[in-house]
């Protein structure tokens, strides 16, 4: 007996229709819903060991060190050199921070220090991280209206981080 071999089709199709089919929804899905997300980087200087104090306590000396401390109920402005607090910005009405109360106080600081640009934020371990965010944003700039158009003003650009100290008023933190 003999077998017979049937003739085979040498010719193989590529069926890519289902593929494109799924292309041409998938591609417009995913362009739909991506996400352009916008960064934005903010430079912050910590502190580092050659930031040690001089050996001359009279000499390199600023004539302000801006510190701004965050607590639960208030904003602290302070100079570091004297310990001095220089303003207590309280809350506002509503129970948040008043951050236009802050930025209008630093303002006047910078009107009276044009040359100072750095500032140091200091907040409780448990401070909010949109808080800490929207207080930079309040150092950093102010807006003023000229000529109806408002424009960005620089007030302290240059920021360091740290821990607040205990709250004072609070007895001796939280």
């Amino acid at each position: 007996m003999r077998f017979k071999r049937r003739a085979r089709d040498t010719d193989a199709e590529l069926n890519i229709t289902a593929f494109l089919n799924l292309m041409v929804v998938l591609i417009p899905f995913l362009l739909l819903n991506a996400v352009f997300a916008q960064v934005s980087i903010l430079q912050l200087n910590l502190p580092s060991s050659e930031d040690a104090p001089p050996s001359d306590p009279d000499e390199n000396k600023k004539p302000l060190v801006l510190e701004v401390l965050i607590y639960k109920d208030r904003y602290e402005v302070a100079d570091r050199q004297t310990g001095a607090v220089l303003s207590i910005v309280e809350n506002s009405q509503d129970g948040g921070h008043d951050r236009e109360g802050l930025r209008a106080y630093l303002g006047r600081v910078k009107e009276q220090f044009p040359d100072i640009n750095d500032v140091t934020i200091l907040c409780e371990d448990d401070t909010d991280y949109e808080l800490l965010i929207y207080t930079m944003d309040a150092v950093r700039y102010r807006v003023e209206m000229i000529n109806g158009m408002p424009i960005k003003k620089e007030l302290f650009p240059e920021i360091g981080i740290g821990s607040a100290p205990p709250d004072s008023r609070s007895g001796g933190g939280a």
